[in-house]
């Protein structure tokens, strides 16, 4: 199949309609301060650290810093919890984010501040439907986006991060394999035509990401003299074949230091501009627009999932325990493998791991 081919695709098994509004945490005067100061004494006594993404808020993210934590990609995430020595982790983030934490964790605890922070990726594919599809097609090697549950990361071959995913498929299809690709479909999408390979795409969708408009884009961009377009590669094609810079958000936070323009529009989840302004200070960042016409945004690109975390359901989960994730031990062996695979990849190909993003 050449990049010019039609890509077959699959409707999505679990389209996802049931999508919660977005509710960022409302504190009274002075609750942050005393809020923080509990928080971090408890990550001290019962020897936790707490690992934030970059999508959760800028308090999340300072706080993690601040107590010796990190702030960084779902992949990451997981890989500093494995090296730090705390017996506990608490992650800032979306459930599959603390479920790959503990499938490289299976020795640790790791609680989340809401198990209720669900990913629309993860939602769209249930393992079991994900599973029959594959055993339909037992031709092709299965390749799973790091946004899928545990159980779909046991069923696939590989789990890949976007930063990583054109380099794996491209290797598989210099071998001649065909490729199942799940969830994503714009994220699958870009892969194959960059790659050429041969690819069944599952029809998942980030619901920030999607929701990107080419046109208000290219208005936006008309306003600038000197600007650049960061893209990361969850978003529809047509605003991807505006990007100046397609990554994951590891990789754009990095090219937003990086790169010479001192205007930036940025297609990705706005928590990502806590990090982007520390790296890039003085520049100006632009959200990209998502809203069309006749919306009540102009922009309202953050996940309602990932603004389900914050302080008061973390002091919860510390004070009581709750919030387990909990993996059955034959599915954390399975799924390892997989994740496995990618990074022994990077290894034999002097891919950087640090520079890997989950997504």
């Amino acid at each position: 199949m050449t990049s010019d081919t039609p890509t077959p695709v699959i409707p999505a098994a679990c389209p996802v309609t049931d999508v919660p509004p977005v509710i960022e945490e409302v504190l009274a005067p002075g609750e942050q301060e005393a809020l923080t100061a509990c928080i971090k004494t408890l990550l001290v006594e019962q020897d936790a650290v707490l690992v934030a993404h970059y999508y959760t808020s800028a308090v999340l993210q300072k706080l993690a810093e601040e107590t010796g934590g990190c702030v960084s990609d779902s992949l990451e995430m997981a890989r500093f919890g494995h090296a730090a020595k705390s017996k506990t982790l608490v992650v800032a983030g979306v459930r599959f984010m603390g479920e790959t934490a503990k499938i490289l964790n299976p020795e640790k605890r790791v609680l989340m501040p809401d198990l209720h922070a669900e990913c629309s990726l993860d939602l769209s594919c249930p393992a079991d439907a994900f599973s029959q599809f594959c055993d339909a097609h037992p031709d092709r090697v299965v390749v799973v986006y790091a946004n899928t549950s545990a159980a779909v990361k046991a069923r696939a071959d590989w789990m890949v991060t976007s930063s990583i995913a054109v380099k794996v498929a491209a290797h598989l299809h210099a071998q001649g394999k065909k490729l199942i690709w799940a969830p994503d479909r714009y994220l699958g999408d870009y892969v194959q035509k960059t790659t050429g390979a041969d690819m069944l795409l599952w029809q998942g969708s980030c619901v920030v990401h999607e929701k990107f408009k080419a046109a208000g884009i290219r208005a936006l961009k008309a306003q600038y003299q000197d600007v650049a377009v960061l893209v990361h590669p969850e978003s529809p094609a047509a605003v991807i074949a505006l990007a100046d810079v397609v990554g994951s958000t590891t990789q754009l936070i990095r090219a937003a230091a990086e790169l010479p323009q001192q205007t930036l529009i940025v297609a990705t989840d706005n928590g990502i501009f806590h990090k982007m302004r520390l790296a890039a200070p003085g520049k100006t960042l632009l959200e990209a627009p998502t809203g069309g016409a006749g919306a009540t945004c102009v922009s309202c690109a953050h996940c309602p999932w990932m603004a389900m975390n914050g302080l008061k359901g973390l002091l919860h989960v510390l004070e009581t325990g709750a919030n387990e994730i909990h993996i059955d031990p034959a599915i954390g062996r399975r799924a390892v493998v997989s994740i496995n695979r990618m990074l022994e990849f990077a290894g034999q190909t002097g891919i950087s791991i640090a520079g890997m993003s989950g997504d």
